[in-house]
């Protein structure tokens, strides 16, 4: 059975970094793409960043092009989102999600919280 564990998240100033990381177990061989959302108090769940394993092409949404960086670990299976000037409004809960495109599932983390506010 698949599992996303996240870890990281908390409060910070405005123009501080924090960094997430999620580690995934139960990988199989197969294409996917892994990545991170973030959902806001009342907005639409959104997508940050990802990584995709068929062309190796790593995407960022505007919102955070440039502050944010993906990272990834093959040996420990772990992905991260080191994110720095983060302001106010980068207040979400952020999740770690895979996609499996072949199987059409997806599998998400247990969701983090990161506060910005001086």
């Amino acid at each position: 059975q698949l599992q996303l564990v996240q870890s990281g998240g908390g409060l910070v100033q405005p123009g501080g970094s924090l960094r997430l990381s999620c580690a995934a177990s139960g990988l199989t061989f197969d294409h996917y793409a892994i990545g991170w959302f973030r959902q806001a108090p009342g907005k639409e769940r959104k997508r940050l960043s990802c990584f995709n394993t068929n062309d190796g092409n790593i995407y960022y949404a505007d919102s955070v092009k440039g502050r944010f960086t993906f990272s990834g670990d093959n040996v420990k299976n772990t992905v991260n989102l080191q994110m720095s000037s983060l302001q106010p409004e980068d207040t979400a809960v952020y999740y770690c999600n895979i996609y499996f495109p072949l199987r059409h599932r997806d599998y998400w983390g247990q969701g983090t919280q990161v506060t910005v506010s001086s």
